[in-house]
């Protein structure tokens, strides 16, 4: 059997198991195995695919119609300019999330500073947003990407070190950001927090409720429990004129608005993603 056909198997199978976008999980899985990427795939068509990857394509075959995510199954994933490592251990990073990379970036363009500027990325998983803005934020400047869990911790350290960034990018288990002991030191707070209501957790695609981490997803009751926490730990740590930078709930926005307000920050905007949802706010702290 050549490449061309266990592609197209794999596809089929998949895809009458009810796996999501069967064809280019079909197509990744062999570009994994064959440490190529799907562009280049096509130059390996007629060749014999050798029995060791048969056998672990199968495999991944069946961890794939047990319902475990695509990007867990082929052990790392794209995000913006970033390969990196993804497995249970946090949350898959998601499209979504390169957009709110975007804005920060935005704003410290329109925002130069003299000083080297401190930016922490709270709840950072595998570091996908600290780690991208390490590499595409230019001028000086200080990351740090905290999560409350160890194994995400550890997860994002090795994403640091496969990316280049264990020297320039610090990664600390943390509880929010209580362990700052100075006040006004921080230039800009990131999150993608756990913004899910618990109950609706419950009724969440299994492909997402039973193998991402529930710590990762679950906001509580209302949804909103970390952003009410981390915008009162703000006002201790962050600069005077420095920003806060969240992505949220799409039918989160007016909420998210009403609480930074309350808090006294300004320059409030809640922006929509590419399908027309609320999925950014962002405040300054005067």
């Amino acid at each position: 059997m050549n490449w061309r056909e266990a592609i197209a198997k794999v596809s089929v199978y998949l895809d009458s198991k009810g796996v999501p976008d069967a064809g280019v999980a079909s197509e990744l899985l062999a570009a994994r195995l064959l440490k190529s990427s799907r562009g280049f795939l096509n130059s390996y068509y007629e060749k014999e695919v050798p029995e060791p990857f048969q056998e672990a394509m199968r495999r991944a075959m069946r961890r794939l119609v047990s319902g475990e995510p695509l990007q867990y199954v082929l052990g790392e994933w794209d995000f913006r300019s970033l390969t990196l490592k993804c497995d249970p251990r946090a949350l898959i990073p998601r499209p979504e999330t390169e957009e709110l990379v975007t804005r920060v970036l935005k704003w410290l363009k329109n925002n130069p500073s003299s000083q080297p500027r401190f930016i922490v990325d709270v709840g950072t998983g595998t570091g996908a947003i600290i780690l991208s803005l390490a590499t595409e934020y230019k001028a000086p400047a200080v990351f740090l990407g905290t999560d409350i869990s160890e194994e995400a911790i550890s997860l994002a350290k090795e994403n640091a070190i496969k990316c280049g960034l264990h020297n320039s990018v610090k990664l600390a288990v943390m509880d929010g950001l209580d362990d700052f002991d100075e006040p006004e030191v921080v230039d800009v707070i990131v999150s993608n927090p756990p913004y899910i209501e618990s109950a609706i957790c419950e009724t969440l695609d299994p492909r997402v409720k039973d193998f991402e981490p529930r710590l990762a997803l679950d906001g509580g009751e209302s949804g909103l429990e970390f952003y009410d926490r981390y915008l009162a730990d703000a006002l201790n740590v962050l600069k005077p004129g420095g920003a806060v930078f969240f992505e949220i709930g799409e039918n989160q926005g007016e909420a998210l608005r009403k609480l930074m307000e309350g808090y006294g920050f300004s320059n409030v905007s809640i922006e929509k993603d590419y399908a027309g949802h609320d999925r950014y706010a962002s405040a300054v702290l005067n």
